[in-house]
C-alpha cells in the first residue's frame, strides 16, 4: 500500500473497526443491564413486533384472568347463599313431615316453617355482589303462566336445551296423557245400597279395613274414602262394581289391593294397577353458540320418585305441571306461558365477544315449589290442617329438588365453564409469556462470552490504531 502524509489510511480504517467495536459493547452493556435482548425497535424489528403483539394478548389474557376470578367470587357468593336455603328448605320439610305425623304439633311447626320462610327470603332479597342482586330474579330468568287451564305452573331456569334460556313464548304437545291407577272389581252388585256377603278384611296400599257380613257397599266405599289421605286412592261405584282411583297422577302411585271378604275382588286374590306419565315436547327460545334459536326438547312426567305424573321435566330441570285439561293429547302446539330473562354476562375471554352468560334464579319462597300444588309454593304453605300438612310436604319435597338442582347448576357453571377457562388461560399465558422471553430476553452466559470477546477486540483495536499514527513519524525518518 502507497504512503501518503496527507491520509492516514491505515489510521482511518483502525479507528472505524474501534468505533463498531465501541458500538457493540455498549450494545452488549444494555444487554446485560437491562435484560432486555431486544431494547428498541431497530435491534430487531420483526421480533420486536412479534414479541409486542404476544405482550398484548398475554395482558388481554392476564386481565381475563383477573375477570374470571372476580366471576368466580360471585357465583361463589350465590352458591353459599343457596346451600343455606337448601338447608332452610330441608328444615321446612321435616316440620310439615312431623306436622303430618303428629296434628299436635303443627301450630309449633308452622311457627318453625314461617320463621325459615322468612330467612329464605332475607337470603334471597339481600344476597348481592357489586350492587347486583343474585337471588331475587333481578340477574336471572322466570316463567309466567299465560294459559292456566292447560297448565298449572312454570318453572325455568337459566339453561334450556343445553343453551342459555331467552325470553319468549313457551308451547307445548303432550304425547302422551297421564293417567291415574285404576282397580275395577269383578265382584257385582245390584246397587252401593246392595250387602257384602262375606266378612273380612280389604287391604289398599298397606292400610286395612274391616268388612262385616251384612255391611253396605256405600258402606265400604266410605271406610274406603275415609282414609284416602293414607291410602292415596279413593273409592266409587260403577257398572255394578267398586272402583278405586289412585288420586295422583303417574307410574309413582299405584294402588295395591287384597281382599279376603271377597267384596271387590275375589277372595284371597290380590292385584296391583300403575298409572302412567305424561310426555310432553316443549319448544322456548335458547342461546347456543352466540345465536337465539328455539328448541324443541322433551319433557317427561313423574321424573322423581315423589313426583305427579303430571309434572313434566327436562334433562336441564325445567318443569311444567298440566290441568287435567291439558292432559290430553289435544294439547298440541300452545303457547302456555312467557319466559323473561335477563342473565348475567361474563367476559371471560382477552377479546370482543368471549363472554358467557348465566342466568341467577330466584329463590325467594313464593318461587319455589309451585310445581308441587296448583297455586301454592313454599311461601303460602300451612300445616295446621291434615290437608294443609299433606300438601306442605309436597310443596317442601318440589322446593328443595328445585335449589339442590340449581346448587348444581351453580356448582357445574363455576367448575365446568369459570375455572375451566380460568386452567387453560394460565396455561396459556405460560407458554404465551415463554414465547415473549425466548424473543425479548437476553441470553445472558452468551453475552457475557459475547462482551468479553469484543472487550479483546477494543483493546486490539486500540493497539493498532496507536500504531497507525505513529507510521507516519517513522516514514519521517526516510527523509533526507
Amino acid at each position: 500500500m502507497d504512503f501518503s502524509f496527507v491520509t492516514n489510511l491505515n489510521a482511518l480504517a483502525a479507528s472505524y473497526y474501534l468505533n463498531q467495536t465501541n458500538a457493540a459493547i455498549q450494545q452488549s452493556l444494555l444487554r446485560l443491564s437491562s435484560g432486555l435482548r431486544i431494547n428498541s425497535p431497530a435491534d430487531d424489528p420483526s421480533g420486536f413486533l412479534i414479541a409486542t403483539n404476544l405482550q398484548t394478548q398475554v395482558n388481554g389474557m392476564n386481565q381475563a384472568l383477573s375477570n374470571i376470578q372476580n366471576d368466580v367470587n360471585e357465583v361463589k357468593t350465590a352458591s353459599g347463599a343457596v346451600q343455606q336455603i337448601v338447608t332452610l328448605v330441608q328444615n321446612i320439610q321435616a316440620s310439615a313431615l312431623d306436622a303430618q305425623s303428629n296434628p299436635g304439633n303443627a301450630a309449633a311447626d308452622q311457627q318453625a316453617i314461617q320463621s325459615a320462610i322468612a330467612a329464605i327470603n332475607n337470603i334471597a332479597n339481600n344476597t348481592t355482589f357489586n350492587g347486583i342482586g343474585l337471588l331475587n330474579g333481578t340477574a336471572g330468568t322466570s316463567a309466567s303462566v299465560t294459559n292456566s287451564n292447560l297448565i298449572a305452573s312454570a318453572n325455568f331456569g337459566g339453561t334450556f336445551a343445553n343453551g342459555v334460556t331467552q325470553s319468549g313464548n313457551v308451547t307445548i304437545t303432550v304425547t302422551q296423557a297421564a293417567t291415574m291407577a285404576t282397580i275395577t272389581g269383578t265382584v257385582s252388585y245390584a246397587s252401593v245400597n246392595a250387602t257384602i256377603t262375606n266378612s273380612g278384611t280389604v287391604t289398599i296400599n298397606g292400610q286395612s279395613i274391616t268388612v262385616s257380613s251384612g255391611e253396605t257397599v256405600q258402606s265400604l266405599i266410605d271406610s274406603i274414602n275415609q282414609i284416602s289421605s293414607q291410602t292415596g286412592v279413593s273409592a266409587g261405584f260403577s257398572g255394578g262394581k267398586i272402583v278405586l282411583t289412585q288420586t295422583n297422577y303417574g307410574a309413582n302411585y299405584s294402588i295395591t289391593e287384597s281382599d279376603s271378604a271377597g267384596a271387590i275382588i275375589a277372595a284371597g286374590n290380590a292385584t296391583t294397577a300403575v298409572g302412567q306419565n305424561a310426555l310432553a315436547t316443549v319448544t322456548a327460545m335458547t342461546q347456543i353458540n352466540g345465536s337465539t334459536v328455539a328448541q324443541t326438547v322433551n319433557f317427561t312426567g313423574g321424573v322423581n320418585p315423589t313426583d305427579s305424573g303430571l309434572l313434566l321435566s327436562d334433562a336441564n330441570g325445567n318443569k311444567i305441571l298440566l290441568t287435567a285439561s291439558g292432559n290430553s293429547t289435544s294439547t298440541s302446539n300452545v303457547a302456555v306461558a312467557n319466559i323473561s330473562s335477563n342473565p348475567a354476562q361474563f367476559q371471560i375471554g382477552a377479546n370482543v365477544g368471549q363472554t358467557v352468560s348465566f342466568a341467577f334464579q330466584n329463590m325467594q319462597a313464593s318461587q319455589l315449589g309451585t310445581t308441587a300444588i296448583p297455586g301454592q309454593s313454599l311461601q303460602s304453605i300451612n300445616v295446621t290442617t291434615p290437608t294443609g300438612a299433606a300438601n306442605a310436604v309436597q310443596i317442601a319435597n318440589a322446593a328443595l329438588s328445585q335449589v339442590t338442582t340449581y346448587a348444581a347448576e351453580l356448582g357445574n357453571f363455576q367448575k365446568n365453564t369459570l375455572e375451566a377457562t380460568q386452567n387453560y388461560l394460565s396455561n396459556a399465558v405460560t407458554n404465551l409469556s415463554a414465547s415473549v422471553s425466548n424473543i425479548m430476553d437476553v441470553n445472558v452466559a452468551q453475552e457475557s462470552v459475547n462482551l468479553a470477546n469484543l472487550q479483546l477486540l477494543q483493546q486490539s483495536g486500540i493497539n493498532a490504531l496507536y500504531t497507525a499514527n505513529n507510521l507516519g513519524a517513522l516514514y519521517l525518518k526516510l527523509l533526507p
